[in-house]
């Protein structure tokens, strides 16, 4: 469900409302469904609830969304586009339903709305944001954030951190981890031989140490250690130009040393601006945490509290996060 004070609970119900969802997958809406009906009730959507209380209870009938009601929030407690802690709550616990649902294999995968960091830390749930939610819940040490977006894919070294403290976590170690999961995650995708480029911390990559060392200590032995391990990588490459080479081809996936070095030429193709109407046309863009022990995949996009409950938002990333837990949760059966 995501944020319910956000477009989280519009964008699910915008994507359920779309038939050919059900003709890959039995969809469900874990969340309130005291939010999910005001929403439908305020947007006049012409779609029905049928509310559960357990997944064998879910009818996967077009035209009724099946939503595992948690009661956390009332109807009368929501406002739409505020940060608070009766919200945060509300998403934090769908979360970790959706999460355990998972793990006793009541459910294939799992997709998650926007949340709002600052709801969930205001109702007393210390967590930076899903990923760190889901690898705890997971009791998952390695795992990492990838993006996609049509034939950009985009993995983190490190995420949701300072940059001071992102320049620290640039390891040897970490950076093969990464290559490793970027490399799974490309074959999970069909693509037999990824090749990989590996992005440099420093402008041009430090120009042979000009400008840092963390090229030549950490990431080239990081890229000659995978090299030898069999993986088809390149780098360091310097990000200015590592992920123009990608959208051209170059690339089947990218791995970047922190987090806005890899979501702004991300969101830069994903995110279409409307200048007429001041708010986004379309928002594309697939968030997949690689590690786990279940599947997540998510909007990367984030609550747009300032159009919430307005009927705008685009449900584009949600139906392309749909779709691509599905590809995943295929391979994995077919693996088994």
């Amino acid at each position: 469900m995501g944020d319910p004070s956000s477009i989280g609970p519009e964008i699910a119900i915008k994507a359920l409302s779309k038939k050919e969802v059900y003709n890959y997958c039995n969809p469900v809406l874990v969340g309130d469904a005291s939010s999910i009906i005001n929403t439908i009730e305020l947007l006049k959507f012409k779609v029905e609830v049928n509310i559960i209380s357990d997944i064998s209870e879910a009818l996967f009938k077009f035209g009724r969304i099946d939503v595992y009601d948690l009661r956390n929030i009332k109807g009368e407690q929501l406002q739409y586009g505020e940060v608070s802690a009766v919200a945060g709550h509300a998403s934090f616990e769908a979360i970790k339903r959706v999460i355990e649902l998972a793990i006793e294999k009541q459910l294939d995968a799992t997709v998650t709305g926007p949340i709002n960091k600052e709801s969930i830390n205001m109702a007393g749930h210390h967590f930076s944001g899903h990923t760190e939610i889901y690898a705890y819940y997971t009791k998952t040490a390695k795992f990492a954030m990838l993006l996609v977006h049509e034939n950009l894919r985009v993995i983190h070294v490190s995420t949701h951190v300072s940059l001071r403290q992102a320049c620290d976590l640039i390891k040897k170690d970490r950076i093969i981890e990464v290559i490793e999961l970027l490399d799974d995650a490309c074959k999970q995708f069909g693509i037999k031989q990824p090749k990989i480029g590996v992005a440099g911390l420093n402008p041009h990559a430090s120009d042979g140490g000009l400008f840092g060392d963390e090229e030549c200590e950490e990431i080239e032995p990081a890229v000659k250690e995978a090299i030898s391990r069999g993986f088809q990588v390149e780098g360091p490459v310097p990000a200015d130009t590592l992920f123009s080479k990608a959208k051209g081809g170059m690339y089947d996936g990218c791995v970047a040393m922190y987090h806005d070095q890899g979501h702004i030429p991300f969101k830069m193709e994903g995110f279409v601006w409307d200048a007429e109407t001041h708010q986004m046309k379309s928002v594309q863009g697939v968030n997949i945490t690689l590690g786990l022990p279940i599947i997540r995949c998510s909007v990367d996009h984030g609550t747009a509290f300032d159009i919430a409950g307005k009927g705008v938002a685009s449900p584009d990333a949600m139906l392309l996060a749909i779709q691509y837990a599905t590809i995943l949760a295929q391979h994995k059966y077919k693996a088994k």
